[in-house]
This record gives C-alpha cells, sequence and structure tokens, in this order.
C-alpha cells in the first residue's frame, strides 16, 4: 500500500510540471507620472478647446532630415477653461497641442524633451501668448490678433466697471435699508427713556449720513456709465432723501430717459423714477405734477400700483395737504381696497375739516369721514390708528360697527 501511495504522489508531482511550465512570467508594473496643464490662445485668453497629444520617441531619426519615429502615448481634452489632466507613462516626451477640428498632420504649439518623473505631477502649460509664438505668425493673422487683444482689454475694463457698480449697488441697498430702519436704530441706541426729539434727531442724523453716502456713489458712478438707467434712479432717490427735490427730478427724467433708449426698457426702473419724481413734486406742494407722477408710475408698473399709490397718500399726509391726500387716498383704495392704512389716511384727510354742532359741542364729520375710520377698525382692529378711529368716532357720537372689537385694557 506505501508503495501504491508513493507511486501516485510521482505521477501527481509530474503532471504539475507541465503546467507549472506554461505560466507566463510577470511584467514589471509600469511606472505612472500625472501631468496638467492650460491653454492660453494668442489673444492671452485661455483656450476652450482642443487636444494635448503626447508622443514618445522609439527610434531616433535615421538621416538628415527625417524625423524620429514616436509611438503614441495619450491623448487628453483640453476643457472649456483651457485646462487638461491625466495619467501616462513616466518618460521623456513630445508633448503637441491641437486646436479644435486641426488635422493630425498639424499643431498649434508643441513642446519637446518634456520629462515626465514617476510619481510626480507636472504642469505643462502652452501660452501661445509669448513674443517668440506671435513673432512666427503671418502679418494678416499678427493684425487680426491686435485688433482682438484691443477687445479685449475693452471687454475687461467694461467687467471692471460693471463689477464696481454692482458693489456700490449692494452697499445702496443695505443703506436705504438703514435709512428706513433710522427710527428704531436711533430708539435702540439713545435708549428707551430718550426723549422723541431727541430720538427724532437721530434718526434724522442717520438718514442723512445713508442717503449723503448713496449720493456720493451714484454721482460717481453715472459719471462712469451714464447710460444706466438705474444708477440715475437711484441717485434721484438719495436726493429726495437728502430734501433736493430740483436736482432728484433732473436724475429721475435722466433715468427716463436713459431707460427709453435702452433695447429692453425696464418697468420696475419706471415706475420708481415717476414715483420718485411724484415725491419730490408732493414735498414742493405741486400736487399737479404730482398726481401726474404717480399716475404715470401705475401705468408703467402696474403690478406695483398700490403701492406707489398709498405712498403719494402718506406723502400728502406728511405734507400736510388734506385735499391731497384724501384724493390720494380714494385712488389707493381703489388699486388696493384691503389696505387698512389708506382709510386712515382717507379719514385723517376728512377730519381736517369737520366743525362743532354748537347745541351738543359734538364735532360734526363730514361725509364718508366716519365710513373710512369704520372701515379701518373693520380691517385693522388692534391696529396702531386704532384707539385714535375709535376716540374720533366716540367724540362725533357715532357708534362703533360691531365687527371692530377694542384690545381690552389690562389693569
Amino acid at each position: 500500500m506505501k508503495r501504491n501511495i508513493s507511486l501516485w504522489l510521482g505521477v501527481l508531482a509530474l503532471a504539475l510540471i507541465p503546467s507549472l511550465a506554461q505560466q507566463a512570467p510577470q511584467q514589471p508594473a509600469v511606472p505612472m507620472a500625472k501631468v496638467h496643464g492650460h491653454v492660453t490662445n494668442p489673444s492671452g485668453a485661455s483656450q476652450s478647446a482642443g487636444s494635448v497629444n503626447f508622443l514618445q520617441i522609439t527610434h531616433a531619426a535615421s538621416g538628415p532630415g527625417l524625423a524620429p519615429v514616436t509611438a503614441d502615448k495619450g491623448t487628453f481634452t483640453v476643457d472649456a477653461n483651457g485646462d487638461y489632466k491625466g495619467d501616462i507613462p513616466a518618460g521623456t516626451y513630445i508633448i503637441i497641442y491641437r486646436s479644435e477640428g486641426m488635422s493630425a498632420d498639424k499643431q498649434a504649439d508643441r513642446q519637446d524633451n518634456v520629462n515626465l518623473p514617476a510619481g510626480q505631477d507636472t504642469a505643462v502649460d502652452f501660452d501661445m501668448s509669448r513674443q517668440a509664438y506671435i513673432d512666427t505668425l503671418p502679418p494678416e493673422e499678427k493684425k487680426q490678433l491686435e485688433e482682438i487683444r484691443q477687445k479685449n482689454a475693452a471687454a475687461l475694463k467694461a467687467n471692471e466697471v460693471i463689477k464696481s457698480l454692482n458693489n456700490d449697488l449692494k452697499t445702496v441697498t443695505q443703506d436705504v435699508h438703514d435709512a428706513d430702519a433710522a427710527m428704531t436704530t436711533a430708539t435702540q441706541q439713545l435708549g428707551a427713556s430718550a426723549s422723541k426729539t431727541d430720538i427724532a434727531a437721530k434718526a434724522a442724523d442717520i438718514k442723512t449720513a445713508k442717503y449723503t453716502e448713496i449720493e456720493s456713489l451714484m454721482a460717481k458712478d453715472t459719471a462712469a456709465k451714464p447710460d444706466a438707467s438705474v444708477l440715475w434712479a437711484q441717485l434721484g432717490l438719495a436726493q429726495n432723501g437728502l430734501k433736493k427735490y430740483d436736482d432728484a427730478l433732473v436724475s429721475y427724467k435722466k433715468a427716463l430717459d436713459t431707460d427709453a433708449a435702452s433695447k429692453k426698457p425696464n418697468p420696475a426702473i419706471q415706475g420708481m423714477a415717476n414715483a420718485g419724481m411724484g415725491e419730490a413734486y408732493a414735498r414742493q406742494g405741486k400736487v399737479t405734477e404730482a398726481n401726474a407722477a404717480y399716475d404715470a408710475a401705475a401705468k408703467a408698473n402696474p403690478p406695483q400700483a398700490g403701492f406707489y399709490l398709498r405712498n403719494e397718500a402718506v406723502i400728502f399726509f406728511q405734507t400736510g395737504n388734506a385735499d391731497a391726500q384724501v384724493a390720494a387716498a380714494n385712488e389707493a383704495i381703489a388699486a388696493s381696497p384691503n389696505d387698512a392704512l389708506l382709510y386712515y389716511l382717507k379719514g385723517q384727510g376728512l377730519v381736517s375739516k369737520a366743525t362743532i354742532d354748537p347745541k351738543t359741542q359734538r364735532i360734526v364729520l363730514p361725509d364718508g369721514c366716519a365710513d373710512a375710520y369704520q372701515k379701518y377698525l373693520e380691517l385693522a382692529p388692534d391696529g396702531p390708528y386704532a384707539a385714535d378711529a375709535k376716540g374720533i368716532l366716540d367724540q362725533a357720537g357715532q357708534k362703533i360697527s360691531s365687527s371692530y372689537k377694542a384690545t381690552k385694557t389690562k389693569k
């Protein structure tokens, strides 16, 4: 039995020998390198397409005027940013850049004897804006290139201007917000114990500082880009805030003119400029001109009509023009019938014409006044002017509508 086992083991060993002999010897791993680069065209801009081809010399040139024999080791595509990258066997290469659509027997640029060490990431850039490359171009191409460079320089300058303008407009947006919040900021800075006079004076200082900054920025920017209507509109806004109403009218008219001359007029700019003119006229007491300007704003930008007409009523209230205030409130109510403030403004304008009944000593409200206050209380029973509206109705002996629920006073 032992002899049989030994025999079988010997046969098995012999059977394994041919199998081992047929295995191919393992090849050593090819050392790899990484490569990346950027392609710049003759105008100085990034080349947005093309390919970079890597050739390795396998046999030197066999005679004068003959090219060496090369092997193609890889081609990488140039992306939209002018970049390429990839992995390739380490070694020394001829590297060729071809523009998009260029045939294999042509080349836009090349670099010889470029060593790509194993395990390293090597940068190989193609800068065709270098003077040595430009000198090789035919005269006609040089002329075209110079024209392109001039256009590019002008475009870059324009882009820098636009960037500066956009940054200034961001500042303007913040300044307008800060000016609108001036009263709140003043109260926070001075404290709750400060007098109303001191708070109002502080708020006025904040507004003046913000509008002065806007005016300075927009005066600079309209000089740099006088065809931008938004800049003129923002300049007018600052001048209104600084009570420079004649200057504001000039700026707003310039905004309208430049916007009308543009390829695509902007309703928002037209609305803003006309409404700004309306404010300037209203604060100068020019009611007819103000009404016309606000109507133009509403017509130019219908989605904002209620906003413009509301502001008109507010400004006439601020300037103490009761008749214009009532007329503006009525027009605004037609556009925004659920805006409670408009009814209060209407009532306040009408109450100035109230009289005293000599028998009862009660105030006699003109037609429409009590209805306006009642509507305000219906829409805003806990609004900031609810107590005022209720007080006037009480003095006139008017019963408050059942839909109005007064806030209970805490004891």
